[in-house]
């Protein structure tokens, strides 16, 4: 894949605050802002037509909730969310710098990216329904799909991973050894986990089958293990909850390819302990995670 040039403006000068984001040579347009930040936000003059947006805010599992939508009053449409969803606080914006999306447009790709944050199983959506695709003309399609590629792109910049795909077949064969890992193995057969996992363009995947355990019942004393138990509790519990993990015969299988922020997070949930997984992880030439991540540098 070639290079991307992308453009980040910090509009008041905070890494914070309201941000806008292009790449060259696409129509699109995207813009961040807290939600202390709103009257600056809907007074922006490229808001005016049509648009899609993403509400982002924490989850009580530890994970991001998000909300999906299209508007062609973008300043009415914030005040009412404002109003009657409390979870957000960061609100994230796209349109184009033409102004040739229509509402039709603004549909499909609404669409679209409640479709990919579904897949993707990266966020908690909070939209109750999927949109049914807006019918476009061939070309019109053809275009929405390379913006939605885009945004694919320029999203996760900012810090926004709801549609960003992970799949293997994404990545060119000629930079798959770069960007993706061997397989790694973690094992405890008292335990019946029998996990597998790979790093995917800088992301530590447990991929789907891996065994872990159905529930998580580890227990500290101090206070500090104590709070970082609580959190791999929750989020073992929401994985269960959303379908990501199965229990099947009082044993855990992931049921999809699922993204940890680190080896020792991925280890803990699959072992329901503690895990050091830099070094847990093993490979199948019995080299340790952290040596490989190591590599060429030692």
């Amino acid at each position: 894949m070639a290079g991307k040039h992308i453009e980040l403006f910090l509009v008041d000068g905070t890494p914070g605050g309201l941000t806008t984001a292009e790449i060259l040579n696409w129509t699109g347009q995207v813009l961040s802002a807290p939600r202390s930040e709103m009257s600056t936000l809907v007074a922006r003059t490229e808001l005016a037509g049509t648009c899609v947006y993403l509400l982002l805010g924490p989850d009580e599992g530890g994970g991001t909730r998000c909300y999906i939508g299209e508007t062609d009053d973008f300043k009415s449409r914030l005040r009412y969310h404002d109003a009657n969803k409390e979870f957000w606080r960061r609100v994230v914006v796209v349109t184009s710098k033409d102004a040739n999306l229509t509402k039709a447009h603004g549909r499909y790709l609404e669409s679209r990216l409640i479709t990919l944050a579904q897949q993707a199983g990266r966020v908690v959506l909070e939209n109750g329904t999927t949109p049914p695709p807006q019918p476009l003309p061939e070309a019109h399609s053809s275009d929405m799909d390379y913006f939605v590629g885009q945004l694919q792109i320029v999203l996760p910049v900012l810090g926004v991973d709801a549609i960003r795909a992970r799949e293997l077949d994404t990545i060119l064969p000629t930079r798959r050894e770069e960007l993706v890992s061997p397989v790694f193995h973690l094992r405890q057969p008292k335990l019946g986990v029998e996990a597998q996992a790979q790093q995917v363009d800088g992301e530590f995947t447990v991929l789907a089958g891996s065994k872990c355990v159905a529930t998580w019942h580890g227990t500290g004393k101090a206070p500090s293990t104590i709070k970082a138990y609580a959190s791999y509790r929750a989020e073992h519990e929401r994985l269960v909850a959303e379908g990501s993990i199965s229990a099947v015969d009082g044993v855990g299988v992931f049921t999809r390819d699922v993204v940890f922020g680190s080896p020792s997070t991925a280890g803990a949930i699959c072992l329901g302990r503690s895990c050091n997984g830099r070094r847990e992880w093993i490979g199948a030439d019995g080299t340790m995670f952290g040596a490989w991540e190591s590599r060429g540098v030692q």
